[in-house]
């Protein structure tokens, strides 16, 4: 037998055929098409899976993790398949179906997570998984039709191996920047699977002459009809929320702002000095406890929501300033559209990440600084670390205070981690919540919820506080000194370099977030 000599004229094998009919414009089409819906489906998929299973570390590893294998299975079979099929006839409904699929994965998910949650996580995977294989195989397949030859080998599998990835990187700086911020993820997939199927309709013409895809056709306009019907859906979905204003039954003023299906504020469009949610009553008895009646301060707020608070400061302390950080333009959208933030309300809203906006302001520059941020049930770990708060107390003037909510849950693991944290960067530091969560009645099981924390440079006075919180009808207790202390017991610091935020909150019941 004669050795290969790498003439550019050798097939690949004795008996192979060459593969006409695909130029390599249509390969590298192909390729950079499947590789960008590859991400834009995995990143969407975290959009939609997050008012069901919270936007945390564990649900984003989840997501990646299922894309990843999608990859890597998928490359594997197709390139296995395209020694054993002519690829050609594996092209049209490797895109179609996968059209097919990403169109349905919006009324499925939804429908699947109000209707039968004990399998969401399967049906959620297989949404994923699906597609990802399917679009992922176009490379091998691909890479067979355009290898004529042994002498090109190399430059073949590079090139659309560099084209992939370009498409990968393309689809999720669109999906990301663009996308996302334009239209509703459901219309994002939905407009996805009529691209895939249409074209799986031109590479099923170009290679038999007629198209196989009438049928998947209509399941991709099934997909977007059932979207219309199915259960969870949004008012506005923002860049970063599925968002929902609920009028109040028993109010007619009174809205709520749900975001990925979590009350997270209420407001009363006539009376701003209605606080129904009883952590905010809770701030306010801390904060009106700490400064003189009816004096205006200069506040700075992280994390704005449905800007319930600084509403209620502007009605109860006339001159005060708010400047509020809130990360989705969407949120503060609605704030002026539908829940009736007016331009002369005294409160400026930045369109800012809040460790950002901290980090522009002067040095003591502020009376108060309130914490509100959550991103699902949780504060963005960035904002809860030893350098956060040591950016807070920068910002704070001598006697300046700090005031945040957050959620946890079971064993608290969070909530001591942090009032560790806060006593590592403030002289004082308090916790507000029910007796059974922050140890005033060890005999009680603490099922856990909003906590609302305190610290300051200057002393306070925790029996003012208290009779505030009892003036504000709520059953909340403060506790300072040794008790804390020993509630928080051997909690480690959270720092930049270690705040497992996500692995420390508990599970929780769907409730008021803030």
């Amino acid at each position: 037998m004669s050795p290969v000599t790498g003439s550019s004229s050798s097939s690949v094998a004795e008996g192979t055929p060459h593969h006409h009919g695909l130029g390599s414009r249509a390969a590298a089409t192909l390729v950079f098409g499947s590789s960008a819906a590859v991400l834009v489906v995995e990143i969407v998929s975290l959009r939609l899976l997050a008012p069901y299973l919270g936007l945390t570390l564990e649900t984003s590893t989840m997501v990646i993790g299922i894309a990843l294998t999608a990859i890597a299975f998928g490359s594997w079979l197709g390139g296995r398949i395209a020694d054993q099929v002519d690829p050609r006839r594996l092209l049209g409904p490797s895109l179609g179906v996968s059209g097919a699929v990403v169109a349905l994965t919006p009324a499925v998910l939804r429908t699947s997570a109000e209707w039968a949650p004990a399998v969401l996580l399967l049906i959620a995977s297989l949404t994923i998984l699906v597609p990802g294989a399917l679009l992922s195989a176009v490379t091998p397949l691909v890479t067979k039709l355009r290898l004529t030859s042994l002498a090109e080998t190399g430059t073949v599998v590079g090139r659309l191996s560099g084209v992939g990835t370009v498409g990968a990187i393309v689809g999720t700086v669109l999906t990301g920047f663009v996308l996302v911020s334009r239209l509703p993820v459901s219309g994002i997939l939905i407009g996805l699977g009529i691209l895939l199927v249409a074209g799986s309709a031109v590479v099923e013409w170009r290679a038999r002459g007629w198209s196989g895809t009438p049928a998947l056709t209509l399941v991709v306009v099934a997909g977007g009809l059932a979207t219309t019907v199915a259960p969870g859906a949004c008012d506005t979905e923002t860049r970063y929320h599925c968002a929902r204003v609920v009028a109040d039954p028993d109010r007619d003023s009174g809205r709520t702002l749900v975001l990925d299906g979590l009350r997270h504020s209420y407001v009363d469009l006539d009376d701003p000095t209605f606080l129904k949610f009883e952590y905010v009553r809770a701030i306010a008895a801390v904060v009106d406890a700490a400064f003189p009646e009816g004096e205006p301060l200069a506040a700075h707020h992280v994390g704005g929501g449905g800007l319930t608070f600084p509403r209620y400061l502007a009605a109860t302390r006339p001159g005060t300033r708010s400047l509020v950080s809130e990360i989705d333009s969407g949120v503060v959208r609605i704030d002026r559209d539908r829940l009736g933030l007016r331009p002369d309300a005294g409160i400026d809203v930045r369109v800012e990440d809040g460790r950002l906006g901290l980090r522009r302001l002067d040095a003591g520059s502020r009376d108060l600084v309130v914490g509100d941020a959550f991103g699902g049930v949780s504060v963005p770990w960035h904002l809860t670390t030893v350098e956060a708060m040591t950016d807070v107390r920068r910002v704070l003037k001598e006697d300046g205070l700090y005031v945040a909510n957050l959620i946890d849950h079971g064993g608290l693991a969070f909530a001591r981690a942090e009032l560790a944290t806060l006593r590592e960067t403030f002289e004082h530091v308090a916790l507000v919540g029910e007796p059974t969560d922050i140890g005033l009645d060890p005999t009680a099981t603490s099922h856990g919820g909003n906590l609302v924390v305190i610290a300051s440079d200057r002393p306070f006075d925790p029996r003012a506080t208290q009779r505030a919180l009892d003036a504000r009808q709520t059953s909340w207790k403060i506790t300072t000194g040794d008790d804390l202390a020993s509630w928080i017991g051997d909690a480690r610091l959270l720092t930049d370099d270690h705040a497992p935020v996500d692995q420390l909150l508990q599970p929780y019941s769907p409730g008021s977030s803030g």
